[in-house]
């Protein structure tokens, strides 16, 4: 299969689909693959670094979209790209849809075949390919949210982990998944009075045993997180429902209850957002200012960190791109009904309940393609 790797287009996007590593092990399988010219650059992978692993530099993304059968990338398709692409071509990247009727309308008219990263399963029931970015994205909400809450910043001019004499910074963090988890223990790792809101008893089990007394655990309500949200210097939305637009659990009517200069980071916000007055950002301008509170709603938070990004990414998508290149794509979403549920669009049909109930859109069992 001969399988093709284009630049990131997408604002302030670094990540690129494939490492130079990751070619490397695709080509030994025997498949062929072509880089566009300075897709790795944002990761430091030089176009020799590509062509040493064997794969083929070409010079645009036209080139990518015109021959390849297949197309790995990390972010949804911009609209120049979805332009290009063909029916039965297969894309494999993240596509988050729910929160996006242009995109779905466009990679429905295609024809191609669309496995997005972030709903394939696993046997524990989790998203193996969402989770490495979940991390990093938890773990920079803090960071960017400590950043945010300077003065230079927009916000209170609060220190998470205060001095001596003077109190930590209150931190909520809607959520107790992987980015709820990953941010906590940044936060905590700053010294912050952390709390977490979760609604599974599982979770809030676990959260409880793994930090103990060094963040408070409660069980997610509205009026509780109304309450929380009156003291708190930075709240930090981790909330996801798989495929689905996220809930909007904070209102503009909480939001009026904050203090001047707290922060809202919304992790979600590639699923829609989970603060009623969220709107998508970029890391240029990643910042805006609603009712006197600072919102952080940047889109592809983890292209801030690119080469961990890119990496940690990669160890988790190589090994089903492998197989799809290998066995093409039916048979191999045939053999993994995880795999299977990664298929969100596919030769003209919708295939994801969640984003046809988002968008009120007719779909198709995805075994029914099969």
């Amino acid at each position: 299969m001969r399988i093709g790797v284009p630049k990131e287009i997408k604002s302030q996007e670094y990540r690129v689909g494939l490492t130079p590593e990751s070619v490397s092990e695709l080509v030994a399988d025997g498949q062929e693959v072509w880089v566009e010219t300075l897709a790795g650059a944002g990761i430091g992978a030089l176009d020799s670094d590509y062509i040493e692993a064997g794969a083929q530099a070409k010079a645009t993304a036209k080139e990518i979209f015109d021959a390849c059968d297949m197309i790995v990338k990390v972010k949804e398709p911009q609209a120049v790209e979805r332009a290009m692409l063909r029916p039965g071509q297969i894309l494999y990247t993240y596509l988050h849809l729910a929160p996006d009727p242009e995109q779905t309308k466009e990679l429905i008219e295609s024809g191609a075949v669309c496995i997005a990263y972030e709903t394939v399963t696993d046997d524990s029931g989790e998203l193996p390919l969402l989770k490495p970015m979940s991390q990093v994205a938890g773990r920079l909400a803090t960071q960017v949210g400590a950043t945010a809450l300077q003065k230079l910043g927009g916000g209170r001019g609060v220190l998470l982990g205060g001095v001596p004499g003077v109190a930590s910074g209150k931190v909520v963090i809607i959520g107790g998944g992987d980015v709820g988890y990953n941010a906590a223990l940044m936060a905590i790792g700053m010294q912050a009075d952390v709390t977490i809101l979760e609604r599974s008893n599982k979770v809030m089990e676990r959260l409880s045993y793994e930090f103990g007394n060094r963040a408070q655990v409660q069980r997610s309500t509205p009026d509780g997180l109304a309450k929380l949200l009156r003291e708190a210097d930075l709240v930090i939305g981790a909330v996801l429902i798989p495929g689905a637009a996220a809930p909007k659990l904070v209102t503009r009517e909480m939001l009026s209850t904050m203090k001047e200069g707290a922060v809202l980071v919304d992790v979600a916000i590639d699923q829609g957002g989970c603060f009623e007055t969220s709107k998508a950002t970029t890391h240029a301008e990643p910042t805006y200012i609603v009712d006197g509170v600072v919102h952080y709603c940047v889109a592809n938070m983890p292209g801030a960190v690119a080469r961990t990004s890119t990496y940690a990414l990669n160890a988790a998508t190589l090994f089903h791109a492998k197989r799809i290149a290998r066995l093409g794509w039916k048979a191999a979403l045939r053999e993994d009904p995880h795999l299977l549920n990664g298929l969100n669009v596919c030769e003209g049909k919708l295939t994801y309940k969640a984003v046809a109930e988002a968008q009120n859109l007719a779909w198709v069992s995805p075994e029914t393609i099969l």
